[in-house]
């Protein structure tokens, strides 16, 4: 008796501050349809996400969402974009949205760095381990993490780019943010990046000594990661991480700060090259975490 094996039909939600990216795939990390649009007003986007999925017969969405957003599900605003400065979007429910519009279908609903982290434990970089930090680095800097198999949240979810870092002594720069100024977002991230040196990170050559400064900024944080989450692989994505040359610099500074404090191969050998790792989804990863959000969201039914 032969069986012919079913492949679950999901749905994908990447949501940006920029665009949005919408998807259909399978349990596989497969993408097998896909359209994006621009982020404008709540009723807009999300109504152009609904006509997406319309006929497509998903049996779970997955919703990676920029943030901040409410994922505690005994929250009475679970679902909901929080304090976000983009207009309009503030106490905006998302799930509610997606759940009126689809009764019945399953919703995972995480912030998109969370999302992108499991879409690589799943499907990528990280498969087959039970804890990795993911990293986006580009307009912002964001964070997610899978420690013991499971997502990270508490009172919040993480906020990993806005701790305070010590700048170099050289360094004069007032830092970006307009919260903490010299946090890690203020002081790595593109907007960042365009304001100390005059030039967006596109148009600066390889060999600038804006690369230096960035690795040491990122590896910085790093260990902090490593000495608090102790991941057992750091995935770093985003439009910055496309400057590879990044990548043995920062495994340099890495292991200059830890000093052999964390006595392990993948950190004080050459394997440092396989621990801190650019994704393995590459532009994938946000659609991939929609995917694995979902397929979360349909076994927890």
């Amino acid at each position: 008796l032969l069986w012919r094996y079913r492949l679950m039909k999901l749905g994908t939600i990447e949501g940006g501050g920029t665009k949005f990216v919408v998807g259909v795939g399978d349990e596989n990390g497969n993408i097998f349809e896909r359209e994006s649009f621009p982020t404008t007003t709540p009723e807009e986007t999300m109504k152009k996400t609904i006509e997406f999925f319309k006929d497509k017969g998903v049996e779970a969405i997955g919703f990676g969402s920029f943030g901040p957003i409410d994922p505690d599900k005994t929250s009475p605003t679970y679902g909901n974009v929080t304090t976000t400065p983009k207009p309009g979007w503030s106490n905006h429910n998302v799930v509610k949205d997606l759940e009126e519009a689809f009764p019945g279908v399953p919703v995972g609903f995480d912030t998109d760095v969370n999302s992108a982290c499991l879409g690589e434990v799943e499907f990528g970089a990280a498969k087959g381990l039970n804890s990795a930090l993911y990293l986006t680095i580009g307009t912002g800097v964001g964070g997610g993490a899978v420690v013991e198999g499971n997502l990270v949240h508490g009172l919040l979810h993480p906020e990993m780019g806005h701790m305070k870092l010590i700048t170099r002594p050289e360094d004069t720069y007032k830092g970006k943010c307009p919260y903490h100024g010299t946090c890690f977002e203020g002081l790595a991230a593109g907007p960042a990046i365009e304001e100390r040196w005059g030039k967006s990170a596109k148009e600066l050559p390889a060999d600038h000594p804006a690369w230096d400064l960035e690795a040491y900024y990122i590896a910085q944080a790093l260990c902090i990661y490593i000495l608090t989450i102790s991941p057992k692989k750091i995935i770093l994505g985003g439009g910055v991480m496309h400057q590879k040359q990044l990548f043995p610099m920062i495994h340099k500074y890495v292991q200059e700060m830890l000093n052999g404090y964390v006595a392990k191969e993948e950190i004080t050998t050459d394997k440092i090259k396989d621990y801190i790792v650019y994704p393995g989804l590459a532009d994938n990863a946000g659609l991939c975490g929609g995917l694995a959000l979902a397929k979360q969201a349909l076994k927890n039914k």
